[in-house]
């Protein structure tokens, strides 16, 4: 499946820190899936700004059927 394919899975993400001084990601597909990733706070840092380059590109590009208001 690649990036920007659509799918029907659903799934339940949490983000936090673990005991032992890594960020977790934890995700819950269905199924029975769980999937924990642990990362450095480094690398973290490295996903969060990947997250925020991401949201700002796919802003830049409008929502599909979302008509943008008029100034």
């Amino acid at each position: 499946m690649s990036i920007d394919k659509e799918s029907d899975i659903a799934a339940n993400l949490q983000i936090g820190p673990t005991n032992l001084g890594m960020v977790r990601i934890y995700l819950e597909a269905e199924g029975g899936i769980e999937l924990p990733l642990d990362f450095e706070p480094e690398e973290a840092e490295e996903i969060a700004e990947e997250l925020r380059a991401a949201a700002e590109a796919a802003r830049a590009m409008g929502t599909p059927g979302k008509v943008k208001p008029r100034r």
